[in-house]
């Protein structure tokens, strides 16, 4: 694997994120309106400040997970590729008459990220700002930086004019940031735990199934899909919950590979990749709650399967 890889998990690695989705919403409106579809506390967030949180339908199944920034005079939704159309959709149903304007400039505005071990430093030898906060963000030139990762490792996402993006990414490797490719990302990303959404996140999943429960304010009031989380809270777990496990070899296994102990269905395999660094393979899946505390052995196509903590 090439050295994108290894500037992940060591040094600093950039990566281009602009496929995601990127939609400015403005308006009077536009926190009330955004507090009531998603699952975290919009209404609370001040400018320079952002959090992570799902859209959920009224079943309380995931649709969509949001990167989102709070402006001055607008919120930033940034969001995957695969959910961009729907998310601006979805709000756009639920504008009736409030003060809310969509603008999807998922093609002016462009999306950088900066992540690993050296990341704060390599932005510093360009003399841009690093917020120590999760999710939050400061306005730099034309760009906007974030304290956010992708994979896990120390990370910031930049937002920046889509015709900047070439000079940026100059300047990156200049301070010293390779590229790091999607499937390595991926591989930092799998070897931390952490899930995406379309690859282990699905219109399916329940939020408490996920364990990101950073996603989640559970006292912020009713939005939509609440009633179905705050049961889930109260009856105390869920029927199955996301897993991550290292796995003997170094072939990854299929989306669907069941899960079983001592031959018994426990669960399936979401997704995988081999880690160069630890020799054998990472996955993420989900199983069934009573297999998720450990103390059972796990078997995926015949294969150990060890549990890793979570991110």
């Amino acid at each position: 694997m090439s050295s994108g890889y290894d500037a992940l998990r060591t040094g600093t690695a950039w990566l281009n994120l602009s496929t995601r989705g990127r939609i400015y919403a403005t308006g009077e409106d536009r926190a009330r309106l955004l507090h009531a579809l998603v699952t975290n506390h919009v209404q609370q967030l001040k400018p320079g400040e952002g959090c992570y949180a799902f859209f959920l339908d009224a079943q309380g199944h995931i649709h969509a997970d949001v990167n989102l920034l709070c402006f001055e005079d607008r919120f930033l939704l940034d969001t995957e590729p695969e959910t961009r159309i729907w998310v601006s959709r979805h709000l756009d149903k639920y504008i009736i008459a409030d003060d809310v304007t969509l603008e999807d400039v998922s093609e002016s505005l462009a999306c950088l990220a900066v992540e690993g071990a050296q990341a704060a430093s390599v932005l510093a030898v360009l003399g841009a700002p690093t917020p120590e906060i999760d999710y939050a963000h400061v306005t730099w030139h034309t760009a906007t930086i974030q304290r956010a990762s992708t994979t896990g490792a120390i990370g910031f996402r930049i937002f920046l004019p889509a015709e900047e993006k070439a000079e940026w990414i100059a300047r990156l490797e200049s301070a010293g940031a390779c590229h790091a490719t999607p499937q390595e990302a991926r591989t930092v990303r799998l070897e931390h735990g952490i899930p995406r959404y379309s690859e282990d996140i699905f219109e399916t999943t329940l939020p408490q199934e996920t364990s990101q429960m950073h996603a989640v304010h559970f006292s912020k009031g009713c939005y939509l899909g609440q009633e179905i989380v705050e049961r889930i809270r109260s009856r105390g777990h869920v029927n199955r919950v996301l897993f991550s496990a290292q796995v003997e070899g170094d072939t990854p296994l299929p989306r669907g590979t069941k899960i079983t102990s001592e031959g018994v269905d426990a669960g399936e395999i979401t997704s995988s990749a081999f880690s160069p660094a630890l020799g054998r393979v990472v996955a993420l899946g989900y199983v069934r709650a009573q297999y998720a505390s450990g103390g059972t052995a796990l078997e995926a196509a015949g294969r150990t399967l060890e549990p890793t903590a979570m991110a």
